[in-house]
């Protein structure tokens, strides 16, 4: 019984927010992209940081090979120069030198390796943010062609004067004429008080009528000329 009620609450529940995340899915949609928005920008000041310290390695290494050079140059002369002592000064320090330019050049591979890779999903970021804007215009319209045709719906469903109308004019076409429906009702108490008989016994040629009728008026006028 209880695994019971806590499937029932679990659905409730699920239900629930499912009903929360359609009402408020524009705000949701429009929060995610400030979300990513943050994210982008975010990776752009790492990457920029980046490819600073790329640039200031770049810029390091650039000036030891300078000093290098240079030094190479300097200590030649001094052992043209019979001057060892300071030949050997100078290798040492061009050997230090080397090696710092060796972890320098080290350092700013891993960089450009890593610049690499955070442009790569910065320019993806990027893409996404876009098209994230605009299926959020898109979801937005279709949202607001939602909203107005339910309330064009529920209008419709709640309005019964469309229905009315139809069952007044239902009634109008199959009500009986009033007119022809009295004319029916004076011939049947006629004939029910026998009223109409001598009528009736005229048509057949037998007396007069008692009515003046079409065709005698048209019979008189025929036999004037």
């Amino acid at each position: 019984m209880f695994g019971t009620l806590k499937t029932l609450i679990a659905g409730a529940n699920a239900r629930a927010e499912e009903n929360v995340r359609d009402h408020y899915s524009i705000e949701l949609i429009d929060q995610k992209i400030r979300e990513a928005a943050a994210s982008l920008k975010a990776a752009k000041y790492s990457l920029a940081s980046l490819i600073q310290r790329e640039r200031a390695e770049s810029r390091q290494a650039e000036t030891l090979e300078g000093k290098i050079s240079d030094l190479m140059a300097r200590a030649k002369e001094a052992m043209d120069g019979d001057r060892a002592d300071l030949a050997t000064q100078a290798a040492q320090a061009i050997a230090e030198m080397e090696n710092e330019l060796t972890l320098r050049r080290s350092t700013i591979q891993r960089l450009e390796t890593r610049i690499l890779q955070l442009r790569q999903s910065v320019e993806t970021a990027n893409r996404r943010i876009i098209d994230l804007k605009q299926g959020a215009i898109a979801a937005r319209a279709a949202k607001k062609e939602q909203h107005i045709q339910k309330r064009l719906n529920a209008h419709v469903s709640k309005d019964t004067s469309f229905e009315e109308a139809e069952e007044l004019i239902a009634r109008v076409l199959q009500k009986d004429a009033p007119f022809e429906q009295g004319q029916i009702l004076k011939e049947i108490d006629a004939g029910l008080d026998k009223s109409d008989l001598a009528d009736r016994m005229a048509d057949q040629g037998f007396g007069p009528k008692s009515k003046s009728t079409a065709n005698d008026v048209l019979a008189r006028i025929k036999s004037m000329h």
